[in-house]
């Protein structure tokens, strides 16, 4: 799903098998070697024809911060508010008691997807609903619980996050029809199990890794990168608590790491959706 979804904590992995591409025929090899992995995964996750006959999906959960975030820079994690609005958010928010300190921070959320890569995501904070929309080309934000009561549109870092997010089924379904080159680096652990390192490579040139369980075949992790401070800093991604969905297997657990920042966040799926009928106005300005 993003950061955000793309938020949406470094897992801890060393190397095992790296492959080096050093010529036009290794090139072609990793190639050649990434594509039956691919297909198995499909195949894994439910198969290419059932995921190519989903054209909508909603999620709804929560997000979980962790015991040591504190609630606005939870908000502002998510919602990308401008620097200005620090002073704003924490007048907005109020803080847990400290009998509460121990206690992970739950925020409720309901996600709306659509083909082609239209999202739509409501937080729920304090009787409060913060939406972000994406239809594809623009998107717009509406953040009343971070003192941010008027509809604004994306900044350019945010349309540049949201035009790199993949389907609603991911990089690796269909990936030679959505232009993507797919390419096998390697394998490495990832949580104690062997994993492929896939190289993607969009049509526009984006690259971002997927790592594939050796024996479930199911995506286990991917990467991605997140702005903080000016800086681009990389995040993964990590999956877990597979569910069949309508004969589809979806994760229900989401758990986001990035690189120097302290801790994690979580989504918590507790419900998915296939085929829901979501109206294209859902993913237009908010009024």
């Amino acid at each position: 799903m993003d950061r955000h979804l793309s938020t949406l904590r470094s897992l801890p992995w060393s190397l095992l098998v790296a492959v080096a591409v050093a010529s036009a025929g290794c090139h072609g090899s990793a190639e050649r070697s990434a594509e039956p992995i691919a297909e198995k995964n499909a195949a894994a996750r439910g198969g290419l024809k059932a995921w190519r006959a989903v054209q909508s999906m909603t999620m709804t959960g929560s997000l979980e911060a962790g015991k040591p975030r504190d609630p606005v820079k939870l908000a502002m994690s998510y919602l990308r508010p401008r620097k200005d609005a620090r002073a704003e958010a924490r007048k907005a928010l109020v803080h847990p008691r400290e009998a509460d300190a121990d206690k992970p921070v739950q925020l409720p959320f309901v996600m709306e997807l659509k083909r082609p890569r239209k999202t739509r995501l409501e937080i729920r904070f304090k009787g409060q609903t913060a939406v972000q929309v994406y239809d594809g080309h623009q998107g717009w934000k509406l953040r009343p619980f971070l003192g941010r009561r008027e509809v604004e549109p994306f900044t350019a870092e945010e349309l540049r996050v949201a035009s790199a997010q993949t389907d609603l089924d991911g990089p690796l379904n269909d990936y030679a029809r959505k232009g993507n080159k797919v390419e096998l680096e390697g394998t490495e652990p990832v949580e104690g199990h062997d994993a492929f390192r896939l190289k993607v490579t969009s049509e526009d040139g984006q690259v971002r890794h997927v790592w594939v369980d050796t024996q479930t075949y199911l995506d286990v992790k991917v990467d991605g990168s997140r702005r903080l401070d000016g800086k681009p800093r990389p995040v993964w991604t990590t999956f877990r608590d597979y569910r069949p969905v309508n004969g589809l297997m979806i994760p229900h657990v989401l758990e986001t790491t990035v690189e120097g920042v302290p801790g994690s966040e979580k989504i918590l799926v507790e419900r998915v959706a296939l085929n829901p009928q979501l109206d294209d106005a859902q993913f237009s300005k908010p009024d």
